[in-house]
């Protein structure tokens, strides 16, 4: 099956999409016992980032939060368009993650909210894939890292599903955060195949093509 081809992967993203925080709330995978070790660990090693394509429309609850938290979506052409990676920066990006896996309760946002689709910060402490790693965006730009260099990503997990993660854009490649696991991966070793982001130039969203993981290609 090619997740790349236009009948799965158009039927997919329609359905996938459409129940995007209806179907990512999993709960943290036991990768997440790799965090302790992985904070004191060496950098993560250079990769390949993915390449951004076309313009790509954007997630409509995407253009809802940001006319709710327009602070969240503002964009600075002046700030790095990667993130210049450090043991400090490093261990503050893998608290980060644990952190907010941690504290927030995960529900849908049809049991949060009544509504197939809300992105929002988890204010009350519940959320899905997308209020997580918004959650984990605000503090670590809190925390000094250009938030042009962290991207809202939109993807198709492991189970065929819509799902959000946040991508950071660092000098040593495109590493992600997840709520399905505490341990900062590359785009490559996530095994899901990655469909679109916000752009770093405009605010537009940007193509990825359906670019899968090497993991993904293997298991099929």
């Amino acid at each position: 099956m090619r997740t790349t081809g236009t009948g799965h992967l158009k039927t997919g993203l329609q359905m996938g999409l459409l129940a995007l925080l209806t179907l990512c709330v999993g709960l943290v995978s036991e990768t997440g016992a790799q965090t302790a070790p992985q904070m004191m660990a060496a950098l993560p090693a250079a990769s390949a980032g993915l390449i951004p394509g076309a313009e790509a429309r954007p997630i409509l609850a995407w253009t809802e939060f940001c006319q709710s938290y327009p602070a969240e979506c503002a964009f600075d052409r002046a700030e790095p368009a990667r993130i210049a990676m450090t043991p400090a920066i490093w261990s503050t990006i893998v608290s980060v993650n644990r952190r907010v896996n941690r504290t927030i309760d995960p529900v849908t946002d049809q049991e949060h909210w009544g509504r197939p689709d809300r992105w929002d910060l988890a204010e009350d402490g519940r959320g899905d894939c997308e209020d997580f790693q918004l959650l984990k965006r605000r503090m670590l730009a809190a925390a000094g890292l250009p938030r042009r260099a962290m991207r809202m990503t939109v993807v198709i997990d492991e189970k065929g599903e819509g799902h959000a993660v946040l991508t950071l854009i660092t000098d040593r490649g495109d590493l992600v955060l997840d709520n399905k696991t505490n341990a900062v991966l590359t785009w490559a070793q996530t095994g899901y195949v990655f469909i679109k982001r916000e752009g770093q130039d405009t605010l537009a969203w940007v193509s990825l093509g359906g670019a899968s993981s090497p993991v993904t290609t293997a298991n099929r």
